[in-house]
């Protein structure tokens, strides 16, 4: 990756499935020495930016140290409800306990979010939340920088994020955070995007992975 990049210096490396310090000390490590490799044969490159994926509890806990160490954060939505929930969301027996509106979701992600904005760090969201309109709402208010979601959904977040200010989802978030179940969350957000005049969302399949043509979607700071 590194050889490709040369000349180019557009280059970002993201971490999956981190869990602890350890693991993103070691991998930092293994680029540094394929860096020096690099120098050493005389070749050009440069040290790219490197991100983790936060898709596990423990990195939700460790966000403020991952962040400090790292360039960038990417919560994975999809991961991270089900393992916050633990539920499969491919086992069909139990798939309709994978909620990603669930208040410990919202919860760990916003807690992610403030510690990375603390560091000065910009965090993106990935998985069905992003493409959801409900969820667009809750994100927006907790102040993301980046949505990454299947190609066929953009058109309907973007349409949510013109709808609604920052104030407006910040203050709905806020409402949010003070219920204790996903159906009063839904409720309450599906009831705003009806008075913004968008249709009711439907609830997405779940799917094991993002697909192949997935893109992003920065939002304005």
């Amino acid at each position: 990756m590194l050889r490709a990049n040369a000349g180019l210096d557009n280059l970002q490396i993201l971490f999956p499935m981190i869990s602890s310090v350890d693991e993103v000390d070691e991998a930092l490590g293994l680029l540094e020495r394929a860096y020096q490799e690099l120098q050493e044969e005389a070749q050009a490159a440069a040290r790219p930016r490197v991100g983790a994926m936060i898709e596990v509890p423990s990195a939700v806990y460790l966000a403020h140290v991952l962040a400090g160490r790292l360039d960038f954060l990417s919560i994975g939505t999809n991961d991270l409800t089900q393992y916050l929930l633990a539920v499969d969301r491919n086992n069909a027996r139990v798939a309709n306990l994978y909620e990603s509106l669930h208040p410990a979701v919202i919860r760990a992600i916003y807690q992610t979010i403030q510690a990375a904005h603390q560091c000065a760090k910009p965090v993106s969201v990935c998985g069905e939340m992003a493409g959801d309109p409900a969820g667009v709402i809750l994100l927006l208010g907790m102040g993301i920088d980046s949505l990454s979601m299947a190609s066929p959904r953009l058109p309907r977040a973007k349409r949510v994020i013109r709808s609604f200010t920052q104030h407006h989802a910040h203050e709905l978030l806020q409402e949010a955070l003070g219920m204790s179940n996903a159906t009063a969350i839904r409720s309450l957000l599906n009831g705003a995007l009806r008075q913004a005049g968008l249709e009711m969302p439907v609830k997405a399949k779940h799917r094991k992975t993002m697909p192949a043509n997935a893109e992003r979607l920065l939002l304005p700071v």
